[in-house]
């Protein structure tokens, strides 16, 4: 589901960028190239889409990015209850024995002696 959303946000995010380029800024701009699309909505019309559709393209990427981090906070819960899991069968383990991911055994580094200078 996290991927899928990052997917779909990448690509309104591309569509945005092409939203915006496309506008009309003070004057011109790429818009005023499109002589068919004015002919047949007029200029008015086409501002209007393109305006809407930059509108509608930035609450789809906040929305979707909102619904990311709900979803990745959900994983992040489950693999903390993994890593708490994990944490509490190596204070169980033997002394001595190093437990997978977490380093030497604090209590083997105090056994060896310090180096001589």
């Amino acid at each position: 589901m996290y991927i899928l959303f990052t997917i779909l946000i990448v690509i309104a995010s591309a569509l945005l960028i092409l939203l915006v380029l496309v506008q009309n800024s003070k004057g011109g701009g790429l818009a005023a190239g499109f002589s068919s699309t004015n002919q047949i909505m007029g200029v008015r019309k086409t501002t209007d889409f393109l305006e809407k559709g930059t509108w509608f393209l930035v609450i789809f990427v906040v929305v979707f990015s909102v619904a990311t981090v709900a979803v990745n906070k959900k994983t992040v819960a489950t693999n903390d209850s993994e890593i708490k899991e994990n944490y509490q069968n190596a204070k169980k383990a033997e002394p001595g024995v190093v437990a997978p991911g977490f380093g030497e055994n604090p209590e083997a580094a105090k056994e060896q002696p310090a180096p001589q200078k």
